[in-house]
C-alpha cells in the first residue's frame, strides 16, 4: 500500500501566536527551559501529526468551514490545522481553556 506524503504549511498567525506563548513563558513567566521545551513539544505533535493528518477524529465546529479542522493537544493548547490535497496546513494554536467553539 503507498503511504501518501504530505507537505507542510504554517500559516503567519499560527507563528505570531506560538511566538507570543513562548515569549510569555520565556520572559513573562522567566522560565525559558519551559517555553524551549513547549516549543518542542509543538514541532514533535505536528510533525507526528502529518505521517496521517486524516487518521483523527475531526473537530466539530460549529462555524461553516470549506475544510475540515484537526486539533492536535499540545500540553495545555491546540494547534489547528486542516488538510487541503496533499498538505498539511497549521492555522493557529488556542489554549484549550479558551471558549473553542466561539474562537474556533
Amino acid at each position: 500500500m503507498d503511504e501518501k506524503h504530505y507537505e507542510l504549511r504554517i500559516l503567519p498567525l499560527f507563528e505570531e501566536k506560538l511566538q507570543e506563548i513562548v515569549d510569555y513563558i520565556a520572559y513573562r513567566l522567566r522560565n525559558p527551559i519551559a517555553a524551549e521545551a513547549f516549543l518542542d513539544a509543538v514541532k514533535e505533535s505536528i510533525h507526528e501529526r502529518m505521517k496521517a493528518p486524516e487518521a483523527f477524529v475531526p473537530y466539530r465546529s460549529k462555524k461553516g468551514r470549506e475544510h475540515i479542522y484537526y486539533a492536535i493537544p499540545v500540553k495545555n493548547y491546540f494547534v489547528f490545522c486542516v488538510v487541503i490535497g496533499n498538505v498539511m496546513e497549521v492555522r493557529t494554536l488556542v489554549y484549550a481553556r479558551r471558549d473553542l467553539p466561539r474562537i474556533v
